[in-house]
């Protein structure tokens, strides 16, 4: 270690000593505590030890750096303090802080997009740049396409699809030299390459480069050139190294790989014994001839006509010999078209597309055709185990391995409660219910009551649900022909309906006003969907219908589209009914909330199905059309081709599309030396590794794992009222009364009406500013420093309550929790200071203008909380006390007289800064006296150079912005006390004095007020 590095570490160390005060302080004892409660967490202890291992990470950095010169130079030979790297460092690591302080009258805005800035803010600008790249790249990449069989939309024929592969790899190139001289390539703190991902990306990046540089013209199945190109099909997953979400998403699954290769394995095993069992007794013994009329393979000859079955449909000839279509094939003794137990490969091909429910009961059926019906109990049998139960296993593995590596499954039942508590306060939102009318406006007092009412909103709720039974029959000139009554009735019923909506509307109007109508996007939508019913209803009744009298062929053009436009109406307004009742808004807020919180594991999905998809394109491109692939089922374009995945995973006949893309010589047309856009073969291999992985990863896992984040959003929902920290009743109470501080219905409202909100609320989140007087000033605090005195949004107020009405080291964990720690503590700390800085404030203020105090020629009597006195009336020392104010006063104004200076000006509440915290010598220092009481107050006077320590408990300090000027700690009472009585004075209220005749003698409560006795008996002399 360099002696330069000692010597900042004994600075620092050095430093750490001292409090913000200037007080030294206790170091941190990191030993566990003898007198610490069961469960307790020691909060001080586990920072001190994050601290600690922090610095010794410095320090062994600082060690490598001065023992070992290329360490932390990027290809050893880029400088540790080079200019080139600073400026690379900066390019790299700059990106978007959504937490910075809003100037230029910023602040509302970046209040109204939250979310959107906090997207930003997830990753660096050329993060960001290299994701947008990559997206242009891949749709870039799904035009490519075999079809047709010249090649011309080939990448390597088209110039223009060669464009984003050059633009991409030339921004990458970009990117990687950029990364590796600000953090270095390898072995560096920060390397480029220094996990999977890193290898990923340089293994995309030179497969990339190899295939532009050689651009192959030739390529054969199963050559290395389609090999390269299926490695440059990789590139999707580049966005995975670049989004920290979907990383983050992929790294909570890996870390718990280990229990889902286990199962996998217990899987492989049950399907090896059931396959080894079905190769023993049905193997080489499923074969049969094509021709039904023939059992024996020695007959198995010759030709035979086959029918043909081209569709389901009951047509004339369908069951007579004579007039079925046939045509001649050869006999052929084989196995069935999908299985057969002849070795153990196929069998267990055979078990695995049980697994997923599909081709079992074909292989049941055949079994007990051809071998009775005690075969079929071994197949039903590998049901009951491999898939009601293997599967079963091996999905709750997947879900329970992921909760538990994401923390939900470990948690506590009060984390459990404080994480369901989270989901429901992020669910809720402001009511949007406009102020009542005043008294004065009877109309509209009385239709607000009404619109308000329950039984009003049940009773369009009802007309909603009466509105849609008018679909029973179809809207269509179809119908209308058949039973022209029953739909001339059914729409009348549903425009009746329709203008009492137009009602609804009206009474809000005239009860809310527009603009407080307007405020809520619920009577946006009502509004929308109401004009579109007066639409619907002039179209068709004033319209269409009476339209026969001009052309009856216009009249049917107008009712197919009115018909068409009638029914929208009605389905559009039966989805409002979620809005118009509380469990059907909460669960539609239940399935929203899951859609955003499952975009990343979406996301991370579509992108392992498009890799999927431009693999599959180039290794069955032009396959033989056959059971399963169609026209409408093939991988002639990555578009198709995403089309057919996403029925894979649903699991529609994926083992049929399989069988079918493995199609190879003699059944297809294939020549040696042939490109694999020019054949109509498969790939044999390659499609069940393809098909196997894809339903393993995709199906099982990764769809699995969705599942989970779904089960968890919806527990939310299902989860009992009485479990929850605050119920419902609570945030109900908490949205009527924002809704009363809120009058703007702009979601956000001042930092200074937090107080009066706070005033306002009732039951758990009641706050008594009387009698919790410290935790209203604490709350009040947090609110002007967390939003540096701007606007604060209702989800900042209920996150704050809610942290503040729970047992914080029950429910929350520990990152959490030590983040919270640390903003109490400062909060408790600041708060702390502004009480003090107040006392001495008034305190001088009074120092220096005396004669307020003895305007009136009778010094106040200090009082204590009980009611008595600590000074009688007939106390001796009353004279002294006046004969002192007399000797202050003169005093003051001589030092007035020689030196000019300016009455304070007003105290001012103080402003939060950031990355800092305010001390008393800070705020003291705007005048010349108050810097001169702040420096003696720290330092001492200039006769005593030792440092005088003031320490108080912030719940032992007086209250002045509480109490009025009557009362016993007010700055008046203490100055003349103060300035007449230079013994310790009492200043806790919670010690009684008794009434006595004699004058007592001032209590001792603790020996912090001699040091305010020294302190002030300075500032006099």
């Amino acid at each position: 270690m360099t002696g330069k590095f000692l010597q900042a570490a004994v600075r620092n160390k050095q430093f750490n000593l001292y409090s913000e005060n200037g007080d030294l302080a206790r170091p941190s004892d990191s030993a566990p505590k003898k007198n610490a409660k069961q469960g307790e967490i020691d909060i001080r202890a586990l920072q001190q030890k994050r601290q600690l291992a922090e610095i010794t990470r410095n320090r062994i950095e600082e060690d490598m750096r001065e023992n070992h010169p290329f360490f932390d130079r990027p290809l050893f030979l880029v400088g540790r303090a080079s200019q080139l790297r600073e400026f690379c460092k900066k390019l790299v690591h700059s990106k978007y802080d959504s937490q910075e302080d809003s100037s230029n009258g910023g602040g509302k805005t970046k209040k109204r997009f939250k979310e959107i800035r906090a997207l930003i803010g997830i990753m660096p600008y050329i993060d960001w740049a290299m994701a947008t790249v990559t997206i242009l790249s891949c749709i870039s990449m799904l035009f490519e396409s075999p079809w047709p069989t010249t090649g011309e939309n080939l990448v390597m024929n088209n110039f223009y699809l060669q464009i984003g592969d050059y633009f991409f790899v030339l921004a990458m190139t970009f990117e990687l030299c950029v990364k590796t001289i600000a953090n270095g390539l390898f072995f560096t703190p920060n390397a480029v390459v220094r996990d999977v991902g890193g290898v990923m990306n340089l293994f995309i990046y030179f497969t990339s480069v190899i295939f532009l540089a050689w651009m192959p013209k030739h390529v054969e199945i199963n050559s290395l050139a389609q090999f390269l190109m299926i490695c440059r099909a990789m590139r999707p997953l580049r966005i995975y190294t670049l989004v920290p979400h979907i990383r983050r998403v992929v790294f909570e699954f890996f870390r718990g790989f280990k229990e889902i290769v286990l199962v996998t394995i217990l899987m492989i095993v049950v399907m090896f014994i059931f396959a080894s069992f079905g190769v023993q007794i049905v193997g080489g013994k499923l074969a049969a001839c094509n021709d039904p009329s023939v059992a024996s393979r020695s007959n198995c000859t010759g030709v035979f006509w086959q029918k043909l079955f081209v569709t389901r449909l009951e047509v004339y000839g369908k069951d007579s010999d004579t007039m079925h279509p046939k045509i001649m094939v050869p006999r052929v003794w084989t196995n069935p078209r999908n299985f057969n137990f002849d070795h153990v490969g196929n069998a267990m091909l055979a078990l695995f597309e049980t697994l997923s429910f599909k081709g079992w009961n074909v292989i049941r059926d055949i079994l007990w055709t051809r071998h009775g019906a005690w075969a079929v109990v071994f197949i039903h049998i590998y049901v009951f185990i491999g898939c009601m139960i293997g599967l079963t296993l091996f999905v709750g593995v997947v879900i329970a391995n992921y909760t538990q590596n994401r923390g939900t499954a470990l948690l506590t039942v009060d984390q459990r409660r404080w994480h369901d508590l989270k989901a429901r306060l992020k669910m809720a939102q402001p009511l949007h219910v406009p102020p009542k009318p005043s008294e004065s406006a009877r109309l509209r007092t009385k239709l607000y009551d009404l619109t308000m009412s329950r039984w009003f909103n049940q009773a369009f709720a009802l007309l909603v649900v009466l509105n849609s039974f008018t679909l029973v029959i179809p809207w269509n000139v179809e119908e209308e022909e058949q039973r022209a009554t029953y739909v001339f009735t059914v729409t009348a019923c549903s425009a009746v309906m329709n203008m009492l909506f137009v009602v609804e509307i009206i009474l809000k109007i005239i009860a809310y006003t527009f603009s407080g109508f307007w405020q809520s996007r619920r009577n946006r939508v009502d509004l929308l969907i109401t004009i579109f019913g007066v639409i619907w209803i002039v179209l068709h009744f004033f319209v269409a219908l009476p339209a026969s009298k001009i052309d009856v062929q216009v009249q049917v053009e107008l009712k197919k589209f009115t018909y068409t436009f009638g029914y929208l109406v009605v389905i559009l307004r039966f989805f409002t009914i979620a809005s118009r009742n509380s469990t059907l808004k909460m669960l539609m807020l239940t399935v929203v909330m899951s859609m955003f919180r499952s975009f990343f594991i979406i996301t991370a999905l579509f992108l392992l199905v498009l890799f999927y998809a431009y693999t599959g394109v180039i290794l069955f491109p032009m396959v033989k059309y056959g059971m399963a692939v169609s026209k409408h089922v093939n991988f002639r374009t990555a578009s198709e081709a995403l089309v057919v995945l996403f029925r894979c995973l649903t699991g529609e006949d994926w083992n049929d599309i399989m069988h079918d893309c493995m199609r190879s010589a003699p059944f297809c047309y294939w020549i040696e030396g042939m490109n694999y856009w020019e054949t109509d073969c498969g790939n044999f291999y390659g499609a069940i590794i393809y098909f196997c992985s894809f339903y393993l990863i995709i199906t099982y896992i990764v769809r699995n794992l969705l599942v989970a984040i779904i089960m968890e959003n919806f527990s939310l929902f299902y989860s009992s009222e009485e479990d929850a920290l605050l119920s419902y009743a609570d945030i109900r109470n908490f949205q009527f009364v924002w809704n009363m501080v809120d009058q703007e219905q702009k979601r956000t409202i001042p930092v200074q009406r937090v107080k009066f909100l706070l005033r306002l609320l009732k039951g758990r989140l009641e706050v008594d500013p009387e009698k919790d007087r410290i935790l209203f000033k604490h709350m009040c605090y947090e609110m002007e420093r967390l939003h540096n005195g701007e606007e604060v949004s209702f989800h900042d107020v209920l996150y704050m309550l809610s942290y503040r009405s729970v047992d914080i080291r029950k429910s929350l964990q520990l990152e959490e929790l030590l983040q919270r720690e640390e903003l109490e503590f400062i909060i408790e700390e600041e708060v702390a200071k502004q009480t003090i800085r107040t006392w001495l404030e008034g305190c001088l203020r009074k120092m220096r203008n005396p004669s307020q105090t003895d305007s009136e020629g009778v010094l106040p009597v200090l009082q204590h909380s009980s009611g008595h006195s600590s000074i009688s009336h007939d106390d001796p020392m009353m004279q002294r006390l006046r004969f002192e104010a007399v000797r202050g006063e003169s005093v003051e104004s001589e030092e007035s007289n020689s030196s000019e200076e300016e009455t304070p000006p007003p105290v001012r509440r103080k402003s939060a800064v950031k990355n800092r915290r305010g001390s008393i010598p800070d705020v003291l220092s705007r005048t010349g006296l108050f810097q001169e009481a702040a420096r003696k107050f720290m330092v001492g006077s200039s006769s005593e150079k030792k440092q005088v320590k003031l320490q108080l408990n912030v719940y032992d300090l007086p209250d002045v912005e509480e109490r009025g000027e009557d009362s016993p700690f007010s700055p008046k009472m203490l100055s003349d006390d103060f300035m007449g009585y230079h013994s310790p004075l009492v200043i806790t209220p919670s010690l009684p004095v008794p009434s006595t005749q004699a004058s007592p003698r001032p209590i001792m409560p603790c020996d912090t007020m001699k040091d305010i006795e020294l302190w002030w008996n300075s500032l006099i002399d």
